[in-house]
């Protein structure tokens, strides 16, 4: 089993110089939705082509090749190889929009966002809760509406917006008769994780187009949401590096929690079984995922440890909740740990953490989470020093790994160090 000990990484207010990276050197945010949009795609085997891989992928190396990332500059491109295969195997492609085929208002605190492309026009509209004052205030954008306890945001004076998600993909969407479909008529496959992050990123593009009216800090924009709209953040998070914080609550599979990992924890499940790929649901992602279901699940390229991954160099916190056997969160755990390798090794362990705890309703933050919250809150959309190295799982899923005969260093043996975390 993994020996925890606290991580000696500094806070990054104190732009200490990391073992192999200067902190300061990796920015906490970008200006576009996709840095690496240049890059070609990866090839991208079928079930009969592809390699059978028990153990988790290592994010480091790159597609088709024994070439790893050195430098965080490499970074870039893998980033873009896992993204396209995410595009490919699982949700269907995450169209750009030029920013010529975008209007926005902004008018009693409404934002309106009009997208034109092909000749229609889909219309996204939110209402910002602004905190008093005149700003910029930092912005948490609710994936489908914000779980966390309201107080946290509002004694910090951070704005807030929900993504209206039916304005673009229904939960249970009819394919190609969605209002996403109007416009991408040709994208029809696509699952909602490719298309609800669409239109988050298009409400970022529609504050940049208002501008200083906006009253939002562009540099300090954070995503949450809970069960499918934690999915819903952590692919928004993923997929657009203008967000400088994700946080993905009780996520489950589909979310952070390792397709692999899932798969094996569950015949331990009995009747209940877990959110496992072939057991998710089918309007959510691409209907040709279902071919690496069950035994195939191994031969996937990927994993969604590389979904998390794609956040860095970025802030991340996965929350999860055992007392909910289906969010499968042994396999998120792994999925954790595996994602935060990748933030180490850029000397910025700092800016990704999990808490798995239980004791409390399914999307209800007990107040035991609070301060894990509240630390990314106050480091990455208020920029203030805060202790952000949050490693806790609760015993039960140690325990429930024992007994599952599963240890987190066999998905993993790519990994360097595993000297994690504080308890």
């Amino acid at each position: 089993m993994i020996k925890l000990k606290k991580s000696g990484i500094l806070a990054i207010a104190t732009l200490a110089i990391a073992p192999a990276f200067a902190q300061k050197t990796i920015p906490l945010v970008y200006d576009k939705e996709f840095t690496g949009s240049a890059y070609p795609a990866p090839a991208f085997p079928t079930v009969g082509e592809a390699s059978d891989l028990k153990t988790l992928p290592d994010p480091f190396e790159f597609s088709n090749s024994t070439k790893q990332v050195k430098k965080f500059k490499d970074w870039e491109k893998r980033r873009s190889e896992i993204i396209r295969e995410l595009y490919h195997y699982e949700v269907g492609l995450k169209p750009m929009v030029d920013r010529e085929n975008i209007e926005a208002t902004l008018e009693n605190n409404t934002l309106t966002v009009k997208v034109t492309v092909n000749g229609e026009t889909l219309t996204l509209t939110s209402k910002i809760n602004y905190p008093e004052g005149d700003g910029p205030f930092p912005l948490m954008i609710g994936a489908s509406g914000i779980s966390l306890p309201q107080n946290l945001l509002k004694e910090r004076n951070i704005a807030t917006m929900n993504f209206n998600m039916n304005q673009v993909m229904a939960h249970q969407q009819k394919r190609g008769k969605e209002p996403i479909n109007k416009i991408y008529p040709e994208l029809e496959e696509n699952g909602a994780y490719a298309m609800w992050p669409w239109g988050i990123s298009r409400l970022i593009d529609g504050l940049e187009i208002v501008g200083e009216a906006s009253r939002i800090d562009m540099k300090h924009i954070g995503v949450t949401g809970c069960s499918y709209a934690g999915k819903m953040a952590l692919w928004s998070g993923a997929f657009d590096e203008r967000i400088a914080l994700t946080i993905a609550q009780e996520p489950g599979g589909g979310g952070a929690a390792a397709w692999r990992v899932s798969e094996l924890v569950d015949p331990f499940r009995g009747t209940q079984g877990v959110e496992k790929l072939g057991r998710t649901d089918n309007h959510w992602f691409k209907e040709s995922m279902w071919d690496w279901k069950d035994e195939n699940v191994t031969k996937l390229p990927y994993d969604h440890h590389e979904l998390c991954a794609l956040v860095c160099p970025r802030a991340l916190l996965v929350l999860g909740n055992t007392d909910f056997e289906w969010l499968v969160d042994e396999a998120g755990y792994v999925s954790s740990v595996a994602a935060l390798e990748v933030w180490k090794k850029f000397g910025i362990g700092d800016r990704m953490g999990y808490s798995i705890q239980g004791g409390h309703g399914h999307c209800q933050l007990p107040k035991s989470q609070y301060a894990d919250v509240e630390a990314f809150l106050d480091k990455f959309l208020l920029g203030k020093e805060a202790d952000t190295e949050v490693r806790h799982v609760d015993q039960k899923i140690k325990d429930n790994m024992e007994k599952f005969g599963m240890t987190v260093e066999q998905f993993i043996p790519w990994a360097t160090d595993l000297s994690l975390t504080k308890d």
